[in-house]
């Protein structure tokens, strides 16, 4: 039978109420407040993405506990040395994963194939010896930031003629304080400054004023790298505990998704659908 109604000749549907399944792991709901709460621990874009990555998060958790209850693990809480003490729920989850997801570590032959063929990333840091001028302007004044840009071109173009008036003009135009020792920055290397002057430093020519300014969130810097110390590649022996630890985490978070998605191919969830992969156990 239809259930259709007219009205005023229009046909009118049935608003839809069927209501959406509560989130659940074999028939435990995980409330809505629950995962309310839990959106704080996952910031996102959208509110409904932050939602659903807080509702994957606590059916993970429920999946582990209702497991740990199974096999009869019993909490054991820990505490760090702060005496912050964990959750029963905590201890409980901490031991099954313990317990249950056992992983190889990574030998010698492993961490040094790793080591051979990413060699670049185990040196240290390239080091610069900078001087500058600092012609400041506001990030949200476009007038401003203009005029420093124009100004830090008419300079470079003066000291490109005559690099050794540098020193003065920094102490009469600079708005850093290393304008009174005349733009003198001394060695920086990594975290030392700002971001993108950083990363400015790594392509600028060595020894003479570079042929354009530097833009910041400061302003416009005219810059002269006086010398580039190269970075040194790090010996194998100095690094190869880091890249085990490195490697057996990999495999661990590999294992942890597999392991739960043992666990929730074993129960019924209702509500969501669960990729393991957005779990905070496996981030």
């Amino acid at each position: 039978m239809s259930t259709e109604v007219a009205h005023n000749g229009c046909t009118i549907k049935p608003a839809i109420t069927t209501k959406q399944k509560a989130v659940a792991v074999n028939g435990v709901v995980i409330s809505r407040a629950a995962i309310s709460r839990e959106t704080q621990n996952h910031p996102a874009g959208k509110p409904i993405e932050a939602w659903l990555a807080a509702a994957r998060a606590l059916v993970v958790r429920e999946l582990l506990l209702q497991e740990a209850r199974r096999i009869g693990i019993a909490a054991e809480p820990l505490a760090d040395a702060d005496g912050r003490r964990e959750t029963d729920e905590e201890a409980l989850v901490r031991t099954l994963i313990v317990r249950e997801v056992v992983t190889p570590s990574a030998d010698e032959p492993a961490t040094r194939r790793y080591y051979e063929q990413n060699r670049a990333r185990f040196r240290t840091p390239d080091l610069h010896e900078v001087r500058h001028i600092l012609l400041a302007a506001p990030p949200g004044d476009h007038e401003a930031r203009q005029i420093a840009r124009q100004r830090a071109d008419a300079i470079i173009a003066m000291l490109r003629e005559a690099p050794s008036a540098f020193g003065d003009v920094a102490r009469a135009e600079s708005a850093c304080p290393s304008g009174k020792v005349g733009g003198v920055l001394g060695q920086i290397g990594p975290d030392q400054t700002v971001r993108e002057f950083e990363r400015a430093l790594t392509s600028l020519p060595v020894g003479e004023i570079a042929p354009a300014p530097v833009e910041s969130r400061y302003g416009f810097h005219i810059v002269v790298v006086d010398r580039r110390i190269a970075g040194r590649e790090l010996p194998f022996e100095m690094v190869q505990a880091r890249i085990a630890a490195w490697l057996d985490e990999k495999v661990r978070r590999v294992a942890i998704r597999q392991y739960i998605g043992i666990l929730a191919g074993r129960a019924e969830i209702t509500g969501i659908a669960l990729d393991a992969n957005t779990t905070p156990l496996v981030q």
